[in-house]
């Protein structure tokens, strides 16, 4: 019975989470829903939190709070008497939690992002962020399989969404929107980024990027697909930018200040930190001045170049014992 039990909440809470990590998908790819990143974080959050109840339930791990005294467990409760289980950050926080660093840190950046854009509507969000949301749901849909066996994979309802315009070299540079990121939404997601160590923030599990090649398709017999993706060994591969007209852009690396810190204490100059070594040094260079080419400005949000990575190495070096 108990056996029974365990395995019916257990199958409960799997599905409402699968529910939840749809109706996020279907809300945000709506055209005529305005309310989509709010939406989608909030729900997502939900199914990640059911996900992980489901897992704790299926593993026998309490993840109801509680507080011990001797050998009996008093469980907190609700002002109506129900049980309070874990938030979903509690769940990530736990040593018993599966999910890795990466997809963890992308959760964590919603949890703080919800927390920010609570009760009001911020449109710009929805395209300066999609990356991260295409990692959160790509992350749940491996989860759900990895924890729970393939059977459970959502791959059959996620299609790729149609547009009303042609995916273009503009579309992806960013929609120009009449609402700005607030400045403290900037700050919150320079101060997240900034904590985050170059790997980190590279991490598809964390924000999922894609680089694109536009072919258009002339051969009989060839997939019909919008999106087609192919072996880089292949033969295909080595003769498209000769048979098809191809748009290459290659994004330069980029860099938080962490980044280029730990990168040059990895050389050889440990006492170089961001405050007050590298902040003094981009200051003093006037790193940041337009033309330069040092770094870039995003939405806000600065990132470096490896020109600047290896400018502080070459100053570092010049300074000596100072630093």
């Amino acid at each position: 019975m108990a056996k029974r039990r365990i395995g019916s909440i257990k199958d409960e809470l799997l599905l409402k989470s699968k529910e939840a990590a749809l109706s996020a998908v279907k809300i945000f790819n709506d055209p005529l829903i305005k309310f989509k990143s709010e939406t989608f974080i909030v729900l997502m959050i939900i199914s990640w939190t059911y996900l992980l109840h489901a897992y704790f339930r299926s593993k026998r791990i309490e993840y109801r709070y509680f507080q011990q005294h001797g050998k009996r467990r008093f469980f907190d409760r609700t002002k109506k008497g129900a049980y309070k289980y874990w938030e979903l950050e509690r769940c990530l926080n736990d040593e018993s939690s599966p999910i890795d660093k990466n997809s963890a840190n992308n959760l964590r950046f919603l949890i703080g992002l919800r927390h920010e854009i609570e009760h009001q509507m911020t449109l710009s969000l929805d395209d300066f962020l999609s990356g991260r949301y295409q990692a959160c749901i790509l992350n749940y849909n491996q989860y759900t399989k990895d924890l729970f066996g393939d059977r459970h994979s959502l791959d059959e309802h996620l299609s790729y969404s149609l547009q009303f315009v042609e995916l273009s070299e503009k579309q992806f540079k960013g929609v120009k929107v009449k609402t700005e990121v607030p400045s403290r939404l900037k700050a919150y997601i320079m101060e997240f980024d900034g904590a985050l160590e170059h790997d980190e923030y590279n991490s598809p599990n964390y924000s999922y990027r894609l680089l694109f090649k536009k072919k258009l398709v002339n051969r009989p017999g060839q997939a019909d697909k919008v999106v087609e993706f192919i072996d880089p060994k292949s033969e295909l591969a080595k003769v498209i930018d000769k048979e098809y007209w191809v748009k290459k852009e290659v994004e330069k690396k980029k860099y938080r200040p962490s980044g280029i810190v730990a990168a040059v204490q990895a050389v050889g100059f440990p006492n170089f930190k961001i405050n007050p070594e590298h902040v003094e040094m981009w200051k003093s260079e006037d790193a940041k001045k337009p033309g330069k080419g040092y770094g870039v400005e995003i939405a806000g949000c600065w990132y470096w170049y490896e020109t600047w990575l290896n400018r502080c190495i070459e100053l570092c070096g010049l300074a000596g014992d100072k630093i």
